[in-house]
């Protein structure tokens, strides 16, 4: 096996789970729906079996991979399983979170098994830093795909949704077993879909709405009027910007659609 050859032992705090079952990678490779003009950006790439995938059907792989040795082999990976596709891939070693600017063209697709870990930080600060990005397929830890399809009122709609929704339209698409990984993770996977759309129309930007959202879920048992009270100053300033909203103060932030915030966003003044 490749990670005796490397002397690689996968470890929590990167979250490496990697997938070794050639039945899945054809699977996410199929569900992502990608063309032989794609470029797709791969994040966490391991120990290249989505890698191998990829490259024989697009027109380019950039593979960003934090761990030093698993960067350094994979190249060496497609090299001896794929020759022919060496030329499609470019190898960056670095964190995913810190990306601003990648080498070569611009990516179209998002194609990755994500680290449990970080895998929303990852996957929402790419959709901001990487526009050209239009089509996402991620796997995530099961209860993440949950939370970041959700719609409002599920028990699950969170933070995660909204944000995720202001990038796209975002669905679930399917379950994928604890067994086609190695290690052998405690909870199962999902995978996620994404396709981007114009953001919504907001005269305060989206790190604003963001604020909102956040604000409105860290209290999330508490009417909005109260959970927005600290970010717009008082409890009476967050009602008038819920009233002038359209919106009922009493409402939950569950209860809330995307819109519904960009809205806030829109009439919450910040606090003096």
């Amino acid at each position: 096996m490749l990670a005796a050859t490397l002397g690689l032992r996968p470890t929590k705090s990167r979250g490496q789970n990697f997938v070794i079952d050639p039945n899945t990678v054809r699977r996410v490779v199929r569900a992502a729906g990608l063309s032989a003009s794609d470029t797709v950006l791969e994040v966490g790439p391991g120990l290249g079996s989505l890698t191998l995938a990829l490259v024989g059907d697009v027109r380019h792989v950039t593979a960003v991979e934090i761990d030093p040795v698993l960067a350094g082999a994979l190249g060496e990976t497609v090299a001896e399983y794929a020759p022919q596709h060496l030329h499609r891939l470019a190898v960056v070693r670095a964190d995913a979170l810190q990306l601003t600017d990648l080498p070569g063209p611009s990516p179209t697709a998002l194609v990755a098994n994500l680290p449990y870990n970080v895998a929303v930080p990852v996957l929402l600060h790419l959709l901001a830093a990487v526009p050209s990005i239009v089509r996402v397929l991620v796997m995530v830890q099961l209860e993440v795909a949950d939370r970041l399809a959700a719609e409002p009122g599920s028990r699950v709609y969170g933070v995660p949704s909204v944000k995720a929704a202001w990038f796209g339209e975002v669905h679930r698409a399917g379950r994928v077993g604890r067994n086609v990984f190695w290690p052998t993770p405690n909870v199962d996977s999902g995978l996620v879909s994404l396709v981007r759309r114009p953001p919504p129309e907001s005269t305060v930007g989206r790190e604003r709405v963001f604020e909102v959202v956040e604000a409105a879920f860290g209290q999330r048992r508490k009417m909005i009027r109260s959970s927005l009270a600290a970010l717009a100053g008082s409890v009476a300033a967050a009602e008038s910007a819920a009233v002038a909203a359209g919106l009922d103060p009493s409402a939950r932030a569950e209860r809330l659609t995307l819109l519904d915030f960009v809205k806030l966003g829109d009439h919450l003044r910040p606090a003096s």
